[in-house]
């Protein structure tokens, strides 16, 4: 009986040590990985870089279907993770860093000689990634999604801004890449050279880790 006893005993613990090393299962993927889809978890603390996808610029337009107004080919964004749950959720984001390298920008409107700056302002906005690829863009509380295009013209340098209650964007896997398409911005100040409303669309890709080494690519699951 004692024999029986201890063989059942070391069967237990056998069993227990297995189970200890059984890889995570698929519930356990975070939202964001690096390196392939469920792949390294994005850690909360890594520093999430991207500038424009090859070839692509990011527009503010005066129409969602027109093509006047203010073009660069040149854009960074940089963002901290503050959350990463596990798939299928939403990650969360600190959007720290948004510029806009205004020697690769130029405008088409009428009586605008060229684009001395553009800036993000109130910063940081909090961003959440949703396992369906969504992206969300949102100011602080009390705050609003702004931005402030510094037009060159005969006159001088006009400031024009602009505003948003919040961006949506589209994470895709197949490049790494976020999008934005035609969201709109509403003047809140500026001359009559600032058109009244700007449509903004950009993509960004790929989005990387800059936190871990060699830079992987990110992927949302």
């Amino acid at each position: 009986m004692r024999t029986r006893s201890l063989l059942a005993l070391v069967g237990v613990v056998a069993a227990l040590s297995a189970s200890a090393i059984v890889p995570a299962s698929a519930d356990d993927v975070p939202v964001l990985t690096t390196g392939s889809a469920g792949g390294t978890p994005v850690a909360v603390g890594d520093v999430l870089k991207a500038s424009l996808a090859s070839g692509t610029t990011a527009t503010l337009y005066s129409s969602s279907t027109g093509t006047s107004g203010v073009s660069c080919s040149a854009s960074t964004f940089t963002a901290t993770a503050t959350d990463n749950p596990a798939a299928p959720g939403t990650a969360t984001e600190s959007l720290t860093g948004h510029t806009f390298d205004s020697s690769s920008c130029s405008s088409n409107v009428v009586g605008v000689l060229g684009v001395t700056g553009i800036t993000v302002d109130n910063l940081p906005y909090s961003t959440a990634v949703g396992s369906d690829g969504s992206v969300t863009v949102t100011p602080a509380a009390g705050s609003t999604i702004q931005t402030t295009v510094k037009l060159r013209t005969l006159l001088g340098t006009l400031n024009c801004v602009y505003r948003a209650p919040s961006l949506s964007g589209t994470a895709s896997n197949a490049d790494n890449s976020i999008t934005f398409a035609n969201q709109q911005f509403i003047k809140f100040s500026g001359s009559s050279l600032c058109f009244s409303s700007g449509y903004f669309t950009a993509k960004y890709a790929p989005v990387i880790d800059t936190s871990q080494p060699d830079s992987p690519v990110v992927y949302v699951n």
